[in-house]
């Protein structure tokens, strides 16, 4: 690995990094020795992945059971990891939800809660992270191809990821040079999160759910994309490579959206 791609003690933060795209991504950067702070709000399964993600590992490991709308207690929590480690290098916003239902259904709950989680958690990140770093860094925020294309029974989630996308995008121009932002929109990744809309939508249309997520894959790709590939497009974009990529949402959907 060259020295520009290489995440060697860079010390990198994780959202939602005890399941699914998230813990892909930890396993990615602990395979190239960065250190990883693991933040998820079910602690008993963080302990349980962070075991099995560092097993084999040569950085150091930290794992804080937080939720990311809590301001306060992701601030203690990045504190924390900063005194521990030293500046901070790196974050990946991954913590999300989604609440499946037609639009006309949606209530003030359903809606507040997935912006609160998917939008203002990632603002509270953000800004933990930058008075933790040293003034440099990278942020890759995790939206999803729903962002762009706006999928039936998501419209709190779609909105959400839209949200993600523009935020991206305000604070590349607002706090370059030295932190640089960037996303990456995933589309059919098979995680937790597919198997549970696939689960809903199988329902709602009577349609077995493990059939309907086995066609839930890009077209292009025809089998899902696994959650250690979005991380390996995530590490490039925390690499010291990517400094020329800047405020950009990158598709990782295996081809699905086109723009």
């Amino acid at each position: 690995m060259s020295h520009a791609t290489s995440l060697t003690g860079k010390n990198i933060v994780v959202t939602g990094a005890a399941q699914g795209v998230g813990l892909g991504i930890v396993e990615e950067i602990l395979s190239q020795d960065a250190n990883v702070v693991m933040l998820d709000r079910d602690g008993e399964t963080l302990s349980a992945s962070a075991e099995k993600a560092g097993a084999t590992c040569g950085g150091t490991v930290l794992l804080f059971a937080t939720d990311v709308t809590d301001t306060a207690g992701v601030r203690s929590n990045f504190e924390s990891a900063c005194d521990r480690l030293g500046p901070l290098d790196g974050l990946v916003n991954n913590a999300g939800i989604i609440r499946m239902g037609a639009a006309s259904e949606s209530t003030d709950e359903d809606w507040l809660s997935q912006m609160n989680v998917n939008v203002v958690g990632v603002v509270n990140c953000c800004n933990a992270f930058r008075e933790c770093s040293d003034g440099s860094g990278s942020i890759v925020n995790i939206a999803s191809n729903a962002g762009k294309v706006g999928y039936p029974n998501m419209a709190a989630y779609n909105a959400s990821k839209a949200a993600v996308i523009n935020l991206t995008r305000t604070l590349a121009a607002e706090w370059a040079p030295g932190i640089n932002v960037n996303a990456v929109c995933p589309g059919g990744v098979l995680t937790p999160m597919l198997e549970h809309v696939a689960d809903v939508v199988g329902t709602k249309i009577g349609e077995s759910p493990g059939e309907l997520l086995s066609t839930m894959v890009p077209a292009q790709l025809n089998r899902h994309v696994q959650p250690r590939e979005v991380g390996k497009v995530v590490a490039f974009l925390l690499s010291d490579a990517a400094i020329i990529v800047r405020g950009q949402s990158i598709n990782v959907d295996g081809g699905d959206t086109p723009y």
